[in-house]
């Protein structure tokens, strides 16, 4: 089985289109269909369905979809191993992390990597924390600094490296604001604005509110809209005490927030030195 072939199939189907997967490996459409179709009549089975303009696995895609990830990964293991013998610190890193961490944490560690270890390629993916975790432990990121989850997947090891403490806010105007205590009973009537149901911040939020069901009314995993939207009094909100300024009143309640971030890693992968060298930057 030709590993471009797989390559190409892969491309396929992760991005659902023959044009992006062309772009991605930097060939042209016809080649990369070419691929596909040599890897059809190889294995006597069509693997996506091509309706109009959209693209599907088959039931067949579907079935070779994880043989073909880990085909590629151990390929990919195999020549770092190798590589990694020599002690250099290069090739490519794979590293996925969220908006709020890439822009409130990670821009000093990533200056000094790259000045230390110049001849990393680092590919820095933005994703939800929830969508990094799943990719590390796929095997699609070699590691991820993201918001750590409260019950992580056994093939994942965490590792904090930041507590990050969270407050309740609102804007100025907004009815609860005052200097007195507010009672969670009370916050609980009036429409708060957190992020998405399943993310593991918004878990953090739920379960210190136990027994209490909150008035969402808007939803967004991205916190800096969270904060313009709490800004302009469209309701409470939790945001990481470091987003807080003077436009926003921090509520004074009997709850003490906070979550962990911090590394993920799967436990079963063997570390490039590139991220082992990201690893041990990151460490307190």
């Amino acid at each position: 089985m030709e590993l471009n072939n797989l390559k190409a199939f892969l491309a396929v189907a992760e991005n659902a289109s023959f044009t992006e997967a062309s772009e991605r490996l930097f060939l042209t459409q016809p080649a990369v269909s070419k691929r596909i179709a040599a890897l059809e009549q190889e294995l006597g089975a069509p693997l996506f369905d091509r309706i109009q303009r959209r693209v599907e696995l088959t039931e067949a895609g579907r079935a070779l979809l994880p043989h073909a990830r880990a085909i590629l990964r151990q390929l990919e293991e195999s020549r770092r191993a190798v590589a990694d013998l020599s002690g250099e610190i290069s090739g490519e890193l794979r590293l996925g992390t969220s908006h709020h961490i890439g822009l409130h944490r990670l821009p000093g560690p990533l200056r000094d990597y790259s000045r230390r270890y110049p001849a990393v390629q680092l590919d820095i993916r933005f994703l939800d924390s929830e969508e990094a975790c799943r990719a590390v432990e796929q095997g699609e990121l070699e590691l991820a600094v993201v918001t750590l989850p409260l019950q992580p997947s056994e093939r994942l090891r965490c590792q904090r490296l930041w507590l990050d403490e969270l407050d309740i806010c609102c804007a100025g105007e907004h009815p609860l604001a005052g200097d007195g205590p507010v009672q969670l009973a009370e916050l609980a009537q009036h429409p708060a604005i957190l992020p998405g149901r399943g993310t593991f911040t918004r878990e953090v939020i739920e379960a210190a509110f136990a027994g209490l069901t909150l008035n969402v009314g808007l939803s967004t995993n991205y916190l800096e809209t969270n904060k313009m939207l709490i800004g302009a009094g469209l309701g409470w909100g939790v945001l990481p005490r470091c987003m807080l300024d003077e436009s926003l009143h921090t509520l004074k309640t009997p709850l003490q927030l906070s979550r962990e971030l911090g590394l993920v890693l799967h436990r079963n992968r063997h570390l490039s030195n590139a991220a082992q060298a990201m690893v041990t930057l990151l460490e307190p």
